[in-house]
């Protein structure tokens, strides 16, 4: 019998829906107090997973959950970084 891995789970801070750690992006406050986009998942500093629609980032700078899970101000450069990044998708039911 082989034995299955748990599939880590994270919450997306915009549509606050429960989705695999691999499907989320990173936005990280590293401990310099700079806040960046985590491609690897693994920088040092704390975390906060969005999925990548611009939908949920919007959701997430209107509610101010971005600011709250990284326990700082984001300035609106990378919020702007962040949406060049993320795909454009019309809004679809739970994001």
């Amino acid at each position: 019998m082989i034995k299955q891995r748990k599939v880590p789970l994270r919450v997306c801070i915009g549509c606050q829906e429960k989705k695999p750690k691999k499907e989320l992006v990173r936005i990280v406050r590293t401990p310099e107090g700079t806040i960046a986009y985590d491609d690897t998942g693994k920088k040092p500093g704390r975390g906060a997973y969005i999925c990548p629609l611009q939908s949920c980032l919007m959701k997430a700078q209107k509610g101010k959950r971005l600011e709250r899970n990284l326990e700082q101000p984001v300035p609106p450069e990378i919020i702007e970084e962040l949406n060049a990044k993320f795909k454009i998708e019309p809004e679809v039911e739970g994001c």
